[in-house]
């Protein structure tokens, strides 16, 4: 494993480590915390608002520190069971999120330029993912887990190159595990896999939507790159779209560290 990451803010920038505990829904501490429209409560993301990308959230002893270039950073003290919100995603899932207060309410709508409220995923509250293998989920999208092999990047970029295109970094398609030395795609193949202590099972391949043409540093558009090369050789045979990395479920949880060792279980 060459890459762990995780996003305690969905949408915000990613949180690379070098080791992390996995729990039923991924990553601790991975996308806990979404910010969502002040007025009827859907989820903010990058495919709405490419901006989210430059804005940084960790965690820290006493809460979440929020920092975006151009704001006073702001630390975001645990409201573990304060007023609760109804929250929507993709019109879709419908559940509830701890709102964090008006003065975090207050940064994010500097820093978004819109109304807008955080919301903490509730300790009590289970999501389900779907596909092969559910699993549960706090606010990723669907599952606990997103997946890609560097190989896959590599095949990817050859074909960017190749159009006269710069190549694309990993962090614009948001993984939370980065494997090396597996083949091109092979996590569209591995129905459960080992990686240290953790197990996990195949859900489904991700869909990719507009959010791999974002930079993931300035939080700026840049397109159409890498969309139109995967259009050319990853349209999806089951569903609509352009697939590219997988999602995982967490069968069995545990801690990750770089470098250990994936290995197939099924496949």
């Amino acid at each position: 494993m060459s890459g762990l990451a995780y996003y305690p803010v969905k949408g915000f920038r990613a949180v690379p480590v070098t080791s992390a505990d996995v729990v039923e829904t991924g990553l601790v501490g991975d996308r806990q915390y979404m910010v969502v429209d002040a007025a009827d409560g859907s989820f903010i993301s990058q495919r709405k608002v490419p901006a989210m990308a430059a804005a940084r959230a960790a965690l820290v002893d006493g809460g979440l520190l929020l920092s975006l270039d151009g704001l006073d950073d702001h630390l975001v003290e645990v409201v573990p069971d304060g007023p609760v919100r109804e929250v929507s995603m993709f019109n879709k899932w419908y559940g509830h999120g701890i709102d964090q207060g008006d003065l975090a309410a207050k940064w994010c709508s500097q820093a978004l330029d819109r109304e807008v409220r955080l919301v903490r995923f509730p300790p009590t509250q289970t999501r389900d993912g779907w596909g092969l293998h559910p699993g549960k989920v706090a606010f990723g999208d669907a599952h606990a887990i997103l997946l890609i092999t560097e190989a896959s990047l590599a095949d990817l970029n050859t074909r960017i190159t190749a159009t006269g295109e710069p190549p694309v970094p990993m962090d614009r398609f948001r993984p939370n595990i980065t494997l090396t030395d597996w083949p091109a795609h092979a996590e569209d193949r591995a129905i459960r896999l080992r990686i240290g202590q953790v197990e996990l099972g195949f859900s489904t391949r991700a869909i990719r939507c507009a959010v791999p043409t974002v930079d993931q540093r300035t939080g700026e558009k840049k397109g159409p790159e890498p969309t139109r090369t995967l259009a050319t050789y990853r349209r999806d045979p089951d569903r609509p779209g352009l697939s590219f990395g997988a999602k995982y479920a967490v069968l069995t949880p545990g801690p990750l560290h770089l470098n250990d060792e994936a290995t197939v279980v099924e496949g």
